[in-house]
């Protein structure tokens, strides 16, 4: 049997509090075995984004239970949920999320540096030569083009190996060219690597290049739209 590398079940979520107060996930479950590439698709507000942040551990949950690779994140402390996310998952945002003051080099050595890795520079130049930036590793982030930052938001995601690769709209700041080469680059690199892909997107052509879509709406997974595997 494959294994269920993201196990969600019965998971609910409000963030806020009093009359502000929203129900953002309403009884999700959702289980994605090893290696496979789901969609994450569905309208503005619907949950898509807060579900990645549960998987990535970066919101706790109210109700239900979170396996992730294996391990239970309830009842975990921050520090040991980060230091599991360090090891396990990779993050790749919309926005790119780089260190202004930071070289392409540094903002992907950091994460290894605080992993404890005694290697991180070495390892940090291979994933960006990796993203095709070998001539870029010394520039900083304002002086790279959208689709340049996020090869390097790909390599910092990439450098610690994780198990699952989790994206946030990742075209979405990026013209349709530009975006075509990224989503290229992520659905290369997660099959070549063997990690499970879960990407959240409104655009229709990349949600079509997953195995599987997932359709949220009003906090509640909706639907598998489709199952047609497409070759990335």
């Amino acid at each position: 049997m494959t294994e269920a590398v993201i196990d969600l079940k019965d998971v609910s979520l409000t963030l806020g509090h009093g009359a502000s107060a929203v129900h953002v996930l309403k009884g999700v479950s959702l289980s994605v075995t090893a290696g496979e590439a789901t969609g994450i698709v569905g309208p503005s507000g619907s949950g898509k984004s807060t579900l990645l942040m549960v998987l990535a551990g970066l919101e706790g949950v109210d109700a239900g239970t979170v396996r992730i690779a294996g391990e239970l994140l309830n009842g975990k402390t921050e520090d040991q949920i980060a230091a599991f996310r360090g090891r396990n998952v990779g993050i790749v945002f919309q926005s790119f999320h780089l260190i202004p003051n930071m070289t392409a080099l540094e903002n992907v050595a950091v994460p290894l540096e605080l992993a404890g890795h005694r290697d991180a520079f070495a390892v940090a130049e291979r994933e960006l030569a990796a993203v095709g930036l070998a001539d870029r590793v010394t520039h900083y982030p304002g002086e790279l083009s959208g689709g340049e930052q996020q090869r390097v938001a790909i390599a910092r995601a990439l450098a610690p190996e994780p198990r699952i690769l989790i994206a946030d709209e990742p075209t979405g700041n990026l013209d349709q060219a530009t975006g075509r080469q990224i989503a290229d680059l992520l659905f290369a690199k997660a099959k070549e690597r063997g990690m499970t892909l879960v990407l959240v997107t409104h655009d229709p052509a990349l949600a079509a290049r997953c195995t599987r879509q997932v359709a949220m709406r009003s906090g509640r997974i909706e639907a598998e739209p489709s199952l047609a595997v497409v070759s990335a």
